[in-house]
């Protein structure tokens, strides 16, 4: 894999990430996936991190502090905080993007990146950079690649037929042809293959 090109200043960039990685440690929520276990934003951080730089070895310094940020300190908002519906899932879904993105930039100023920077880590973040910039495109194709990988058989296996089918065709329509390949390059247990098949996906 091609090295990721250094941050300007590579001392700043590491005490942002360590800060992104200690907020989400606190997650009170395991995941246990093979071996790993631990709490579940951190782990999900640095596989979401990963995909990145699958996709774009040579991601910029502002793409991979979204990537590490992109879900920071998410169970502070619960689902079951707002209604059962479908609008109340968009309202928590449209809060916690709003959330994550001032989480992410507190803790950007806290360690000195100017303004600019900021603000282009906070719309990769709350995807108000989607899809006009590429950047918002790599992070959009790696947040459904590690769907794919890392969530796809537990959601499959609690979850009617019909939803879980919805939403590969939803993930599919997201994803830039690239993605799509690298989806199709994913081990899928018998069942995930008749469920991508059924989404028709192409």
């Amino acid at each position: 894999m091609e090295t990721p090109s250094a941050p300007q200043h590579l001392d700043r960039f590491e005490r942002a990430i360590r800060r992104f990685d200690e907020e989400n440690a606190k997650d009170p929520h395991l995941l246990t996936q093979g071996d790993e276990t631990g709490p579940r934003e951190l782990i999900y951080a640095r596989w979401l991190t990963e995909w990145v730089l699958r996709i774009e070895p040579q991601a910029s310094e502002g793409l991979r502090l979204a990537a590490r940020a992109a879900h920071l300190c998410r169970w502070t908002i619960a689902r079951d905080a707002y209604p059962l519906t479908r609008a109340g899932y968009l309202r928590w879904r449209q809060d916690l993007k709003a959330f994550h993105a001032e989480k992410a930039a507190s803790v950007l100023q806290e360690v000195g990146y100017d303004s600019a920077t900021v603000a282009h880590v906070q719309a990769l973040i709350s995807k108000a950079a989607f899809p006009a910039d590429p950047e918002s495109r790599v992070l959009e194709d790696a947040l459904c690649l590690v769907f794919l990988e890392r969530q796809f058989a537990d959601l499959a296996s609690r979850s009617p037929e019909e939803k879980i089918v919805n939403a590969l065709q939803k993930t599919w329509k997201k994803m830039t042809p690239q993605a799509r390949e690298a989806a199709k390059q994913l081990t899928y247990s018998e069942k995930e293959k008749v469920l991508l098949e059924k989404a028709h996906l192409e």
